[in-house]
C-alpha cells in the first residue's frame, strides 16, 4: 500500500519567470504559424538575456512565399510578448531589446520520417516516453501541491496587471509543501514565494503583507495553519528580474509544466513544438486517457505511459499504473484504450482538435488541470472518454 502521511512539495514559476519568457515566445511562434496554415511544422527555441532574445530552430510552411513573409513578424511576436508579460526594464525591455531571428526551414530527413507518403502512414515525429497523470485529490484531478502553488502565482499576475497591486513584477516563484493525511491533502506545512517587486525601498515583510491576501484567497480553508511556515523573499530584495537577472531557456521547466514531480516525466519539453511531435501531442493525449480513467470511477489515481518510434504511427506500448487505487486490473484499462482513442499522431491530433492556435496560453501556470476553452484550448481536459472506457473495460 502507498503512503499515507507524509508531507509534498511542488514549485510553479510566474509568465516573468526567464524560461517562461522564452517558452512564450516559442509558443506565440507556433501559434502564429498554425493559424497561417494548420499543419505547420514548428520547432522552436528561445534564447534570452540582458537586453536580448535569439530565436532558432525549424519552420515550414506548404506555400514557401507565406514562410518568407512570416519572417518579417517574428521580432513583432516577440515584442508583443514581453509587453503582455510586463517587462519594461532598463534591461530588459519590449521596446529596446535587440531580437535575433536564426529559424529556418524543417529537416527533409525528419520530414520523410513524419510525412505521410504511398502506402505510409503519418509518423510520430521523434521517439520517446510520454506520461500522463491523474488523481481525485482535487477538482482539476491534478496534485494538490503543483495546483495551488499555480494558482497563487497566476492569481498575483493578475493584480500586478490589472493595477491593484502595482508593486509587483512579472518574475516570481512559488513553491507550497503540503501535509498529507490518509492520502488527502489537509495543510500547508510551508510555503515559499519569490516576487519581483518594482518599489527598491520594501522590504520582504512589506511584500509578504501584500501577497497575503491573495494566497489566503487562493488555497482552500484551513490550510493555511499557525504551524504554516511562510517564507517570502527570504533573500530580501528581488528587484533586477526576468532575463535581465538569469539567463531564460524554452524547456527547461518541464516538471512545472506537468506534475510537480508527483509523476514521472518522459524528458520531453512542450513549447514551441507543433503537435506532430509526439513529446507534446502524445504528453496531452496521455494526460486525457488518464484523467478519464480517474473520472470514470475506475481509479482514484492513475499513471498513463505511451511510447513512439520516430517515423512510426502506432505507440509502441501502453502502460497503465493505478497505484493500488484500481477499481478494474491495469491489463484492462491497457486493453481498453486502444478502443476508445486512435493514439497515432494523426488520431490524437483529430482527437484533442491540436491543430490550432491554442498554445500561447499554456506556456505559464501548467499545461494541466485547466479548464477546457470554447475554443479548443486544453482539449485534453475534457472528460468525455468516460463513458466509453467504462463500456470498454
Amino acid at each position: 500500500m502507498s503512503r499515507q502521511d507524509y508531507v509534498f512539495t511542488s514549485e510553479s514559476v510566474s509568465e516573468g519567470h526567464p524560461d517562461k519568457v522564452c517558452d512564450r515566445i516559442s509558443d506565440a511562434v507556433l501559434d502564429a504559424l498554425i493559424s497561417e496554415e494548420p499543419e505547420a511544422r514548428v520547432a522552436c527555441e528561445t534564447f534570452a538575456t540582458t537586453n536580448r532574445v535569439v530565436i532558432g530552430g525549424e519552420i515550414g510552411l506548404s506555400d514557401q512565399d507565406k514562410l518568407r513573409g512570416y519572417m518579417d513578424k517574428v521580432d513583432g511576436i516577440v515584442r508583443d510578448c514581453v509587453r503582455d508579460i510586463g517587462y519594461e526594464q532598463d534591461k530588459f525591455h519590449w521596446k529596446t531589446l535587440e531580437v535575433t531571428n536564426l529559424l529556418h526551414e524543417q529537416s527533409a530527413h525528419i520530414a520523410q520520417g513524419v510525412d505521410a507518403a504511398g502506402n505510409k502512414d503519418e509518423g510520430a515525429g521523434d521517439q520517446g516516453i510520454m506520461f500522463g497523470f491523474a488523481t481525485n485529490e482535487t477538482e482539476a484531478m491534478m496534485p494538490a501541491p503543483i495546483q495551488f502553488s499555480h494558482a497563487i502565482l497566476r492569481r498575483l499576475a493578475e493584480v500586478r496587471k490589472n493595477g491593484t497591486e502595482p508593486a509587483l513584477g512579472p518574475d516570481a516563484k512559488a513553491q507550497l509543501s503540503v501535509r498529507y493525511k490518509g492520502g488527502k491533502p489537509v495543510e500547508v506545512s510551508s510555503l515559499v514565494l519569490s516576487t519581483q517587486h518594482l518599489d527598491e525601498s520594501l522590504s520582504s515583510e512589506d511584500v509578504r503583507a501584500i501577497v497575503a491576501p491573495y494566497i489566503e484567497e487562493v488555497l482552500p480553508d484551513g490550510w493555511l495553519t499557525a504551524n504554516t511556515v511562510w517564507h517570502v523573499n527570504p533573500t530580501g530584495k528581488f528587484v533586477i528580474g526576468g532575463p535581465d537577472g538569469d539567463a531564460g531557456l524554452t524547456g527547461r521547466k518541464i516538471i512545472v509544466d506537468t506534475y510537480g514531480g508527483a509523476a514521472p516525466h518522459g524528458g520531453g519539453a512542450f513549447s514551441g513544438k507543433d503537435p506532430t511531435k509526439v513529446d507534446r501531442s502524445a504528453a496531452y493525449a496521455a494526460r486525457y486517457l488518464a484523467k478519464n480513467v480517474v473520472a470514470a470511477g475506475l481509479a482514484d489515481k492513475a499513471t498513463i505511459q505511451l511510447s513512439y518510434a520516430i517515423g512510426v504511427a502506432a505507440p509502441l506500448s501502453i502502460y497503465a499504473d493505478l497505484h493500488g487505487t484500481g477499481k478494474v486490473d491495469e491489463a484492462l484499462i491497457e486493453a481498453a484504450i486502444p478502443k476508445v482513442m486512435d493514439l497515432t499522431p494523426r488520431g490524437i491530433r483529430t482527437h484533442l482538435a491540436l491543430n490550432k492556435p491554442i498554445y500561447q496560453r499554456t506556456a505559464a501556470y501548467g499545461h494541466f488541470g485547466r479548464a477546457p476553452d470554447a475554443d479548443g484550448g486544453f482539449s485534453w481536459e475534457r472528460t468525455d472518454l468516460a463513458e466509453a472506457l467504462n463500456n470498454a473495460v
